[in-house]
């Protein structure tokens, strides 16, 4: 579950830059460092993305798909450097709300502050602060292409595969 969480939470900081790609910038294509500090005191988590405007544009459409099928209210705005968004998500049977601040350096750094509310509690969690620092450190390497995260653990994945995987259950679904 903590894989999830820290996917979603990287796919969210991600995406949520280039929800309205004519505002904010495009993030620096390349290798992204990625770190979630949670407020429940656990070690932090580090991530490794390597990305370009392909990989971007998929995150993008990934993170739209998730915020329509699990969230009734997601509202964003940009103060300068900074985005700010509230939304309202289900998960499950609980109501998350969450207020995310996300501050650029440029289009090679950010760091996003999120605060969670959980109602009923999910997963025996009523709040969570968590932050996510990502910043670009240079071209891929270490045998990274693009769409190649590597995880907390030290599992790969390329993020290409999730939505591949994620299409033939919706049209399962619709087929039934």
């Amino acid at each position: 579950m903590r894989i999830l969480h820290a996917m979603t939470l990287v796919v969210a900081a991600l995406a949520l830059p280039v929800l309205a790609a004519d505002e904010f910038p495009k993030l620096k294509a390349g290798q992204w460092e990625m770190q979630m500090i949670d407020s429940k005191g656990s070690p932090p988590t580090k991530t490794t993305l390597c990305t370009d405007d392909a990989v971007q544009k998929d995150l993008i459409a990934m993170g739209t798909g998730m915020q329509k099928e699990m969230c009734s209210k997601n509202d964003l705005r940009r103060e300068g450097s900074r985005v700010i968004s509230t939304s309202e998500c289900k998960i499950g049977d609980s109501t998350i709300i969450t207020k995310a601040v996300m501050t650029f350096t440029g289009d090679v750094a950010y760091r996003t502050e999120i605060d969670s509310t959980y109602s009923p509690p999910f997963m025996g969690m009523k709040n969570q602060k968590t932050t996510l620092e990502g910043k670009h450190v240079g071209a891929c390497r270490d045998g990274l292409v693009p769409g190649d995260m590597v995880l907390p653990g030290g599992q790969k994945m390329n993020l290409k595969n999730i939505g591949s995987a994620r299409k033939p259950a919706a049209a399962a679904k619709s087929t039934k």
